[in-house]
């Protein structure tokens, strides 16, 4: 039998809320009913935490839908408890703010390869070229490349006193500060690091350096989804993210994951969009040619499903190989089409910030549990 959705909000129409004096609908202890044949799932949420009020309010659930819908029908009942108390309190900011940083936006990507640290540099680049200031955390601890994508890997950070307090001074190049631990490890050496060390090395870079007047701070997550990014956005209060994808179904595929984090209810970071790196090949005797080696649009169409912001693509071509073995990224390159990509994306970028701080509340903070060897997030 299909149960009627309708069928069962009537029932609990019927049903008072202990000590409120109004029907589970009127008093807004309904907050969704779902049915699936003849089963029925019922969430809830009452203002008081006693045992016996849910226990009851759990009864006269299941006691109205069998007597007034259906006797057989297999009823699920989810309570939660949202005490007033709790509901006038006011959202605790995300992480510490870092004086002088108006917005902080991470770069991400579901998986390694696709192009985050090149996306990373390029809009760095752009922004700068903007007017805006700005800087760049490679956060990515055990891969970093955003020394030698700006051509600043032999470069350490020197230390300077700021109020009676040594801190250090991030590196500089093409009017962008950078910060990486890549500064502190030699090029043969492998970052071996558990991920509370991982976390703490990242909070120096980021709590201990003079990072002055910026407009934007770029952290270059490493791929995935795991204790940095968790130590991250603890750490930070993250104005938004970006996702770099390629267009193949193996890269989407993670890409979705990584717009899924930024989007669980216990995070709760704006995604301000998708980037799609390798969107097309175009071989420079043939520059009008498009080549669509990886698949066509797919992390425009995976922006599409998601229903976040499609900020653009960049070719696959191979100067902007070579720009980031180099170390001067390719934005730089003035009327180029790779300079023109970059400069849309870097538009989109700005644009979806402005609107991001224009309409949504600050983010709410992230607290990380840790139990049996497993962690966990919740607010």
């Amino acid at each position: 039998m299909k149960i009627d959705r309708k069928e069962i909000i009537s029932a609990l129409e019927t049903i008072t809320v202990a000590g409120e004096g109004k029907n589970m609908v009127e008093s807004g202890a309904l907050q969704n009913v779902m049915t699936f044949d003849d089963e029925v799932v019922v969430d809830l949420v009452l203002n008081s935490p006693a045992l016996h009020i849910k226990k009851r309010a759990e009864v006269d659930v299941m006691k109205a839908i069998h007597q007034k819908v259906y006797e057989k029908a297999k009823v699920t009942v989810n309570i939660k408890v949202d005490a007033p108390e709790t509901k006038s309190k006011k959202p605790e900011i995300k992480g510490k703010p870092i004086p002088g940083i108006k917005n902080i936006i991470a770069v991400a990507s579901g998986k390694g390869g696709v192009g985050k640290s090149t996306v990373t540099a390029n809009l760095a680049v752009s922004l700068s070229k903007m007017g805006f200031k700005v800087g760049v955390l490679d956060a990515d601890v055990y891969g970093p490349s955003v020394p030698l994508m700006f051509d600043v890997a032999a470069e350490r950070p020197l230390s300077v006193t700021v109020d009676g307090k040594s801190k250090m001074k991030p590196v500089e190049n093409y009017g962008i500060k950078i910060l990486s631990i890549g500064f502190f490890t030699k090029p043969n050496q492998a970052v071996i690091w558990r991920g509370p060390m991982a976390a703490k090395a990242l909070n120096q870079m980021i709590f201990d350096a003079d990072w002055g007047e910026l407009d934007f701070l770029l952290v270059d997550l490493p791929p995935g989804t795991g204790d940095i990014h968790l130590s991250i956005m603890q750490s930070l209060p993250i104005s938004g993210s970006v996702v770099v994808s390629t267009p193949q179904n193996v890269a989407l595929a993670d890409a979705k994951k990584g717009v899924a984090m930024f989007q669980q209810e216990s995070i709760n970071v704006p995604v301000l969009g998708i980037v799609e790196n390798m969107a097309y090949f175009t071989p420079e005797e043939l520059p009008e040619n498009k080549y669509y080696i990886f698949g066509e649009h797919g992390a425009r169409n995976l922006a599409e499903d998601l229903q976040v912001p499609f900020l653009g693509e960049i070719p696959l071509v191979q100067s902007l190989r070579e720009s980031g073995d180099i170390g001067r990224p390719a934005a730089m390159q003035e009327g180029t089409p790779l300079e023109e990509a970059f400069q849309e994306i870097t538009r989109n970028v700005v644009q979806e910030t402005v609107n991001r701080n224009e309409t949504l509340p600050p983010t709410e903070a992230i607290k990380i549990t840790t139990m049996a060897g497993c962690s966990s997030v919740k607010k």
